[in-house]
């Protein structure tokens, strides 16, 4: 792709419902805080609710108004579908389509507007997208560096591990920036919660960046966001993902 903007950051988890927005909307405001001008896009969303005559998707509503609102919704998520399935089977649905060229297409409206783009996907990287592509394949062509986000509760580790094996082995292998933890429970009842983020540290080559405990509004320590966007493919763990 050439006409995308040219530092950025794809958001992905390793499953669905840990947060990526939420993690999303704290890098946001984040960059914004430092100054920068950020432009959010999500490149597609089902699971999108009615205001008034128009479908929108929360998500990408919570993404942009951490942003200050820039551009239009239409242009953070030009594709929205109401159903809460694969965003496909959502489109087939309604008797419509995904369009993989206005997925890819959807980012160049943010070139020129902003310094730094914060792109969250749908689900997983191996979470469909069409018959024959998926969330990972957006991320390939995207090449902006990948934050797993991770629900921090008991299975965090395999399914960290298993995604950071996926990111190293997708068509030749995806620029992985790192992990955040997330806590998605107010109350944990199992004690892998105080040692997943340390377990996962020391299995993988890609770097824990922090954790962000329940509800709140920041991360456990300071993350140069805008830097972590400008590394290259080459110094980033996009072939060892486990040690």
């Amino acid at each position: 792709m050439q006409d995308k903007p040219a530092r950025g950051l794809f958001i992905t988890g390793n499953d669905t419902e840990v947060g990526k927005t939420w993690v999303g909307t704290i890098i946001v405001k984040s960059l914004v805080a430092a100054g920068h001008r950020v432009g959010v896009y999500k490149p597609v969303s089902s699971d999108c609710v009615y205001d008034g005559q128009t479908l929108v998707s929360e998500d990408s509503i919570a993404l942009w108004t951490a942003a200050g609102s820039p551009l239009s919704l239409d242009q953070v998520c030009p594709q929205r579908f109401r159903v809460p399935l694969a965003p496909h089977l959502a489109a087939r649905n309604e008797g419509r389509e995904v369009s993989a060229q206005q997925l890819r297409d959807g980012l160049s409206a943010w070139t020129g507007h902003c310094d730094i783009v914060v792109v969250e996907g749908a689900g997983g990287l191996m979470s469909p997208i069409s018959d024959d592509e998926y969330i990972a394949d957006l991320a390939l062509d995207f090449g902006y560096p990948v934050i797993i986000v991770t629900a921090n509760i008991l299975g965090a580790i395999n399914q960290t591990l298993q995604t950071l094996i996926t990111a190293a082995s997708f068509r030749g292998g995806l620029p992985v920036a790192g992990v955040v933890m997330n806590d998605i429970r107010r109350f944990q009842s199992d004690l892998s919660s105080d040692s997943n983020m340390q377990q996962i540290a020391m299995r993988s080559v890609a770097p824990v960046l922090g954790r962000i405990f329940y509800e709140s509004d920041h991360l456990d320590r300071e993350v140069d966001w805008y830097a972590i966007a400008g590394q290259s493919a080459e110094t980033l763990s996009a072939s060892e993902p486990v040690k």
